[in-house]
């Protein structure tokens, strides 16, 4: 019986859309620029790595192919001449914006084809107010921050001072968030939980994606954000695909973020785990007892919060073969009728400027004992991952996209 897996690699683009220019990011490409610097050797650790970008499964699987797909060119350093043991391509993004949510939603068959809220880069970015409501209902003396930011920065930057006043450090970016960091046993967590609510129910009016909860611990100029991190998530406009699953009395397997992107619908189970390799494991126990006709949906956060966000390409190629070496142990677990999707939500290029989400496609990695291998080309939409999920699934079409196998 059909089991279906998607490994999600939070922010792994593999070139720019042909609507990237809109939105300041023609030109960007995540693997192709980090592949350009470890062949160029500006990717080089002492102890990490060093050399040419290394992804011999990850090639075997066709990424190669689907960066050719999306950009015209293979991706520097990696092999070219190995047999292609998957089906490969990649998709543009339908959905407005290059946001989390959407670009989950509409892998997952929903795209949002509406406009999200956004906060002004300018001092201060929140509207007077929205914050004067947000303290009133959240009982706090008031906030700090109240700007565009990078989460590790201002909690260093902050953090003595929220820990003194007790006031929450406020802070957005590029992407329809409104981000809240205190510390987690001088503030606590759970009151923090509580106030990410209150703004939640706030925001709303405002369109915006997601109200993120961002926990610190540490001494002043040693502060570091934990693993408790939580995101309150704006739900899907319409039933996913994970909703139909459950629907039909089967189980969707959440592991990291996904049920918080998806407001937790459409979930059966949720597990948490810190770091890529702490989720993959977690992912590789549930993928070993998934039932027949389940989804095991796992997002490795690292490549996006860690490396992407903080432009960190040492850090990203570093992650990305660590997870390259550990993908036999996953397709070791694959049983005769699996399907597996290697895949993306959106691009953070760690060589473009600033530190937001760059519009790039997806790759599209499909494997599985009796999937046949190639190329599908470049997809017009997330969504035809999610159609070909159904109809591997034996599920009634999405409303949304095309299946490619």
């Amino acid at each position: 019986m059909p089991r279906a897996f998607i490994i999600l690699l939070d922010s792994f683009g593999i070139g720019a859309t042909a609507d990237a220019k809109k939105y300041g990011d023609a030109g960007a490409d995540t693997l192709g620029h980090i592949a350009e610097y470890c062949t160029a050797g500006k990717a080089n650790h002492p102890s990490l790595r060093h050399g040419p970008l290394h992804l011999p499964n990850l090639s075997r699987l066709g990424l190669n192919g689907a960066a050719k797909i999306s950009t015209g060119q293979f991706v520097p350093g990696l092999a070219t001449d190995i047999p292609i043991q998957a089906a490969y391509g990649c998709a543009a993004e339908k959905s407005l914006g290059k946001d989390t949510p959407s670009g989950h939603w509409e892998l997952a068959g929903v795209p949002a084809l509406f406009d999200w809220g956004y906060f002004p880069p300018e001092y201060p970015s929140f509207p007077p107010d929205l914050i004067e409501e947000f303290i009133q209902l959240a009982n706090i003396p008031g906030i700090l921050g109240n700007c565009h930011a990078s989460g590790t920065e201002i909690i260093q930057r902050l953090g003595e001072e929220h820990q003194r006043s007790d006031k929450p450090i406020v802070y957005t970016s590029g992407d329809s968030v409104f981000q809240i960091a205190t510390h987690e046993e001088s503030f606590g967590l759970e009151r923090l939980y509580e106030i990410c609510l209150i703004a939640r129910n706030l925001v709303d009016d405002y369109q915006v994606g997601r109200v993120i909860a961002r926990p610190f611990a540490g001494t002043p100029g040693q502060y570091y954000r934990t693993g408790h991190r939580k995101d309150f998530s704006i739900p899907p406009p319409s039933p996913t695909l994970l909703d139909k699953i459950v629907a039909t009395g089967h189980q969707v397997i959440a592991i990291g973020k996904v049920a918080d992107i998806y407001a937790d619908r459409g979930i059966t189970k949720t597990v948490k785990a810190d770091g890529n390799m702490a989720l993959f494991d977690a992912f590789l126990q549930e993928t070993r007892a998934a039932p027949d006709y389940s989804l095991v949906f796992v997002n490795l956060v690292d490549f996006d919060m860690l490396y992407g966000h903080r432009r960190d390409v040492i850090g990203y190629a570093h992650a990305l073969e660590e997870l390259d070496a550990r993908l036999p142990e996953f397709e070791q677990c694959l049983q005769s009728n699996d399907l597996a999707i290697l895949t993306a939500d959106h691009g953070c290029d760690p060589t473009w400027p600033g530190s937001d989400h760059t519009r790039e496609h997806i790759p599209i990695l499909a494997f599985g004992p009796k999937i046949k291998a190639g190329p599908i080309g470049k997809r017009e939409t997330f969504a035809d991952i999610g159609q070909t999920i159904a109809k591997h699934l034996g599920l009634a079409p999405l409303a949304h996209g095309t299946h490619f196998l």
